[in-house]
């Protein structure tokens, strides 16, 4: 029998859309078949570049592909008369010149997105004490003397020490050999900013300016996370944040979770390589970007500090992560690291500024939970706090005062848009709130890009620019928990028939149901549903939060919880009364269940504006108590108990208190999905 061709498969990231389309087909067409968020104005000649996209080489296991390079069309003279002309990155393409050959992951860069993202990792606002590593010295330095052949240099440290006792100062070769012509500039009175940090390393000369330097010093807080990178650009001398900056992590090509990354770079020689290069790549275009807006000299940022899970930080410092992939999870090192911008290839800083990053709290809790630790003390709490971190690898505290744990949870990308059917990331156009009317079971929704609900007046005129373009994380959480409210999804996660919930809205999918949110008014037949496939994707994503968070409560030997705490670009914007109808967190009184924001960017602050606070969260993560839920015996039984909605055997006392959730099963009679099944006889071989 011949086997079956089939045609070449395409992945889109960082939206996971994916299918398969004919040898021939242009990237730009296969984007806009399969509702890709790809830009282009001018017909597809060749002429806007807006269609720019960098394709992926490779093994990726996740989607189950090699992609080699004769996978898209040879370079042509429409790319070509492009780049000369204008101008066209390395690696980049045209999406309606490159032509699929055969299977390929595709990355579609911010600029080359219609619906530009919403980064929503703004660090929050907490008092914080000014005592920056790198400070700025005025002195006098005697000028050159004959009857003392002593260096500029040599005599600039002397003025140092004299003037302001600072012993034990070194710097870099670069930096000697401008000292001689800046002082002569500064007719022998300059200012010297000097890094000192609180491990008491021998201080170093950054920069040297002539004269009285009022410029100011400035710095990075940097959260680096799997799926978007934050970046704050920051005032030494007042904490005030001067600029930020986001974008869709880069490296999301190579995988949308972690271990999808680590298995790269166990499946591509040097893979590790790319994917630091990339990252760093892209927090230098993040750090010009901010400087052109505040009109900041580059050369003044002085300092950065950077959090992120280990998998990213391991691939920010240039280290092969695969060990992070299997047990025992070994950290290449765990302790905090200051690294120059020079050694990291960080050209979008001074080049003699210095990198602090926090320390790993294990193999799977990484630098961004110490952040996070540190901006939200719950150390310093008699109260049993839960802080979750939501995202792509969910990350756990919980304890007081007397004890604090930690874990990790791979939730994978669904919480924020992927691997849902119409999702897509934060931006203008994506449904971002959701209520259902449980009498009518009708919908209304509100989008990113307007204030207004679905439902209210001049709606459709509000969006006639930007239009209703996909669902977004926080758009999912809520549609689905309104579902289950409103009765259109039982326990289960099944989700009704229209005979069964009363309302046309529940469509026949194959053989299960999906319930229509959206659909346009005009002949495109577009629609925006939640399928079967997308509540449990997110039942598998809360399930696996919860589990974590369940063995972090046993450690702790408590039964409930006093308060929660969401935090991260995901957590920060989610309903807290959603996610606990959902089962996302334990039950407790829904006035205690609250969001911090970019708790982890704000700890990155924190720990750039102060040096005592880098100390005070070293001390710290050596008392945390890890737990390792891949390891975990309990996890997998955990798991399962939290597929129901909110939870099959946990009660949930506090919730339903306030809100009534409907006792549904659409298992049974005629419309349920098990009792008309075939069963599959078994053959005997």
């Amino acid at each position: 029998m011949d086997e079956v061709t089939l045609d070449p498969l395409i992945v889109f990231t960082p939206s996971g859309k994916r299918g398969r389309f004919p040898i021939g087909t242009t990237v730009l067409n296969a984007a806009r078949q399969l509702g890709v968020d790809l830009d282009s104005v001018c017909g597809g000649r060749g002429i806007c570049s807006k269609c720019q996209i960098q394709p992926a080489y490779g093994e990726f296991p996740k989607h189950g592909i090699a992609v080699t390079p004769s996978a898209l069309s040879n370079w042509n003279e429409t790319e070509e008369r492009y780049k000369r002309k204008r101008g066209l990155k390395e690696e980049r393409r045209l999406g309606c010149q490159a032509i699929i050959q055969g299977n390929v992951v595709i990355d579609v860069p911010p600029e080359s997105q219609v619906h530009q993202q919403v980064i929503r990792k703004a660090a929050s606002t907490h008092q914080i004490t000014m005592n920056p590593a790198t400070k700025l010295y005025f002195v006098n330095v005697a000028p050159p003397d004959m009857k003392s052949p002593v260096g500029d240099y040599e005599r600039l440290k002397q003025s140092l020490h004299e003037q302001w006792k600072l012993d034990k100062i070194s710097t870099h070769l670069s930096l000697v050999s401008k000292i001689q012509t800046v002082l002569r500039k500064g007719n022998w009175q300059v200012t010297v900013a000097i890094f000192s940090d609180h491990q008491n390393t021998e201080p170093q000369i950054i920069d040297i300016w002539p004269g009285l330097h009022e410029a100011g010093l400035f710095g990075l807080a940097v959260d680096l996370g799997s799926t978007t990178i934050a970046a704050h650009l920051t005032n030494l001398n007042s904490g005030e944040v001067v600029a930020s900056a986001g974008r869709m992590n880069p490296q999301i090509r190579f995988g949308e979770d972690l271990m999808s990354r680590v298995s790269y770079a166990m499946m591509n020689p040097n893979g590790y390589k790319e994917m630091t290069n990339v990252v760093r790549q892209a927090l230098c275009e993040l750090t010009e970007e901010m400087t052109e807006k505040s009109e900041i000299d580059a050369t003044l940022i002085v300092e950065a500090v950077i959090v992120g899970n280990p998998v990213m930080h391991h691939l920010f410092l240039g280290i092969d992560p695969i060990e992070l992939g299997q047990a025992p999870f070994a950290l290449a090192t765990s302790n905090s690291m200051t690294i120059s911008a020079l050694d990291l290839s960080l050209d979008g800083m001074n080049s003699l500024g210095q990198v602090y990053i926090l320390p790993c709290i294990a193999g799977h809790v990484g630098a961004d939970a110490a952040a996070v630790a540190l901006s939200e003390k719950p150390e310093r709490s008699d109260k049993l706090t839960l802080i979750v971190d939501v995202g792509t690898n969910a990350e756990i505290l919980l304890g007081n005062n007397k004890r604090l744990t930690a874990c990790s949870s791979p939730t994978g990308p669904a919480f924020e848009g992927a691997q849902i059917s119409a999702g897509q990331r934060a931006a203008p156009g994506a449904i971002e709130r959701v209520e259902i009317s449980p009498e009518t079971k009708e919908p209304r929704f509100k989008v990113i890009g307007s204030n207004l609900w679905s439902d209210n007046d001049g709606f459709h005129d509000a969006l006639e620019e930007i239009g209703i373009s996909g669902i977004c994380g926080s758009g999912i959480i809520e549609a689905v928990a309104e579902m289950r409210l409103a009765g259109i999804i039982d326990k289960s996660g099944l989700i009704g028939s229209a005979e069964q919930i009363g309302n046309n809205r529940s469509i026949q999918d194959g053989r299960t149901h999906s319930y229509l949110i959206y659909e346009s008014n005009t002949n495109d037949g577009f629609k925006i549903a939640i399928t079967q496939s997308d509540v449990r994707a997110i039942q598998l994503a809360k399930s696996a939060l919860y589990a974590g968070i369940k063995l972090l409560m046993d450690e702790i030997g408590a039964e409930q919880v006093d308060h929660v705490i969401l935090t991260g670009a995901f957590g920060a914007h989610i309903s807290t009364k959603h996610a606990m109808v959902l089962g996302m967190i334990p039950d407790a009184d829904l006035k205690n269940v609250t969001s911090s924001g970019n708790a982890a960017g704000t700890g990155s602050l924190i720990a750039l504006c102060d040096i005592s606070a880098r100390a005070q969260i070293e001390t710290l993560v050596r008392q945390i108590v890890k737990i390792e839920t891949a390891i975990e015996p309990k996890f997998q039984e955990y798991f399962i108990a939290a597929n129901a909605i909110p939870h099959q055997t946990d009660l949930f006392p506090n919730l339903t208190k306030v809100i009534s959730i409907p006792n549904r099963s659409f298992n049974v009679g005629k419309h349920g999905n098990n009792k008309n099944r075939r069963r599959r006889k078994s053959r005997s071989n």
